[in-house]
């Protein structure tokens, strides 16, 4: 029997600060640094970020991961989110 997908969860900002203990300019730094994957537009003036996305890229930076490895980490996430549109 194939188990059951987790629902995919859009983080708001604000929660994705809080994860990963950035300031907004933190936060902003790392995605043009290639860092940080970018958001998701979710309507007038509202962003959010993919859970699983917000949580491997804090599980890559527990496990000690260079800033190359989490680059490139960030690059697959998203292509992953084009193949699966």
């Amino acid at each position: 029997m194939k188990q059951a997908e987790k629902p995919r969860v859009l983080l708001h900002r604000r929660e994705v600060l809080r994860r990963n203990s950035l300031s907004n300019t933190g936060l902003y730094k790392r995605i043009e640094a290639g860092l940080f994957v970018r958001s998701v537009p979710l309507g007038m003036q509202r962003v959010g970020w993919p859970e699983e996305e917000v949580d491997a890229i804090i599980t890559a930076r527990i496990a000690g991961k260079s800033d190359d490895e989490i680059r490139a980490l960030v690059q697959q996430l998203h292509v992953a989110r084009k193949v699966a549109a």
